[in-house]
């Protein structure tokens, strides 16, 4: 399966942003028990972070990234890409 990143940046204060933090390491811990070995965290200077995924096209990784409830609920702008690994 190919490797999907979401690169976000916080776009609502930190204690709105927080509010939706425990939703969104559930949604990550049920994308890993599906198989899509998720990662996902923030940047050392903080504002903004990554999920990497894996899904079967970029169309199913949109999918995937709509249901994120940084997304759902405003928190974030982001933007996704399909990672192709050159060395592994």
């Amino acid at each position: 399966m190919p490797w999907f990143v979401k690169i976000e940046a916080g776009i609502v204060d930190k204690a709105t942003f927080d509010q939706f933090v425990p939703a969104h390491k559930e949604f990550v811990r049920t994308l890993i028990a599906k198989g899509h070995r998720a990662k996902s965290g923030y940047w050392g200077c903080r504002g903004g972070g990554m999920m990497l995924f894996q899904a079967a096209s970029m169309d199913e990784a949109q999918a995937i990234v709509a249901q994120d409830p940084l997304v759902v609920n405003g928190c974030v702008n982001y933007k996704l890409y399909e990672w192709r690994v050159v060395v592994e």
